[in-house]
């Protein structure tokens, strides 16, 4: 038989990569934290409606990308595409913004999308959301603690903020009804794409990456001049905050989000260090959607974030963490010298819970578990033998500066062994 593998765009994460992962995600568990953010933890399944509903039924996302099924009952599910809708649910089910909250969640989001670099039909995202507000400062908050996260990765220099305004949707229904006359006089012009969209999802024309379309849309109506004056006020407060903050921007007036729910603000993070796939993060305001889904009206904003392309950044800015090795790795001759050991290292485990100790299994030749010890990066390796068990002694020995060893009594081995480890990576 064949060996079954993976589905495509669905990828492995081997321990050589975790140690990646866990600094990323850590990182930025601990920041929302000291913003006093609480983690919610959503299922990978929910209802298809909740999401035809939320990102809306002409979307790329609910028309060609979603994991959908029908159960045992003959309900459809699927297996969630983005957070935010799911965040929403949560939020209402279980009465979360019955007062103003921040929430944050993470975890694997599924599209059925062609597998490339940094787009994967099981990707990971972080979001962020704040209900109860509808003020901008809430914008802001979320914008200047996504620039302190950069400066904490180190990858600050890398990323470029962009915002935009997009309006309520009184306003956008205006500016769409203009825009499509406007770009119906030009339809063959149009690459085939944003011929689609022209009759589904017009404004997604405005961040079309075809350049005859980006040189048609210079003399199209603008989406600035349509906007409400509630919007305009918003966004110029927003500006005045990053401003104050010292957090630089650009405005890009065609920046909008595929998403039906979002309006007023949308922002991107975007770097030129991944080629294509230039945005890491992104968000915006979508004060109607917790209406939309059946809770009473309640203002939010939020963003998301890729840790795919993230790491991918990490890796061009040189901001990956070194490799975690084991601090001691055990060496041991004989089943005595292995039960004496198994029984010291737990008592050094209770003495120094966080050192990381490694013990060799299976026995094995001196020379092959030496050979091991030094392979596995460790500082010290502690040996054990029967002269080591009878006088009640054990033997360490430095890897990494070629020191000489000492033999040292067990009893004082948990006492002196920080200060040995110190002594020899330094």
């Amino acid at each position: 038989m064949d060996a079954l593998r993976s589905i495509r765009g669905m990828n492995d994460i081997l321990p050589t990569d975790t140690n990646n992962w866990q600094f990323l995600e850590n990182s930025v568990a601990e920041l929302l934290e000291r913003y006093g953010y609480g983690e919610l933890r959503l299922p990978l399944v929910e209802p298809t409606a909740l999401f035809s509903r939320s990102i809306g039924e002409v979307t790329d996302i609910v028309e060609k990308e979603m994991y959908s099924f029908e159960d045992r009952n003959g309900d459809s599910m699927s297996l969630r595409p983005e957070g935010t809708a799911g965040c929403v649910r949560a939020a209402i089910q279980n009465n979360l913004i019955a007062n103003p909250c921040r929430l944050w969640y993470s975890g694997p989001m599924f599209r059925y999308e062609r597998p490339q670099k940094g787009r994967q039909r099981q990707f990971h995202q972080i979001g962020a959301e704040i209900f109860g507000y509808t003020t901008p400062d809430a914008d802001a908050e979320l914008i200047i603690l996504l620039a302190r996260l950069w400066r904490i990765l180190g990858i600050a220099g890398a990323v470029t903020l962009e915002i935009n305004s997009i309006g309520s949707s009184e306003a956008r229904a205006a500016y769409r009804t203009a825009l499509v006359a406007y770009l119906e006089q030009h339809r063959e012009t149009l690459d085939d794409d944003s011929q689609r969209r022209l009759l589904t999802n017009p404004l997604r024309i405005l961040d079309s990456k075809n350049p005859d379309t980006q040189a048609l849309l210079n003399d199209a109506p603008a989406l600035q001049d349509y906007l409400d004056e509630e919007s305009v006020e918003h966004f110029a407060a927003l500006r005045g905050y990053l401003d104050t903050a010292g957090v630089s921007y650009t405005v890009n007036p065609r920046l909008v989000r595929g998403l039906d729910y979002y309006n007023k603000t949308v922002f991107e993070w975007v770097t030129d260090r991944l080629g294509a796939q230039g945005t890491v993060c992104a968000g915006g305001r979508y004060d109607g959607l917790v209406e939309q889904l059946g809770g009473r009206a309640t203002p939010g904003v939020g963003f998301a974030m890729g840790l795919e392309r993230l790491l991918l950044m990490l890796e061009a800015c040189g901001q990956l963490p070194d490799a975690k090795a084991p601090d001691i790795f055990v060496v041991t001759s004989g089943s005595d010298a292995q039960q004496a050991a198994i029984a010291a290292i737990e008592e050094l485990r209770d003495a120094h819970p966080a050192l990381r100790i490694v013990q060799q299994l299976g026995g094995g030749s001196f020379r092959s578990q030496m050979k091991k010890a030094d392979r596995s990066g460790a500082t010290l390796a502690l040996l054990w033998g029967e002269d080591e068990v009878s006088a009640g002694e054990v033997t360490v020995k430095p890897l990494r500066d070629g020191q000489e060893q000492l033999r040292l009594p067990l009893v004082s081995l948990a006492e002196t062994v920080t200060s040995l480890l110190q002594q020899h990576t330094h």
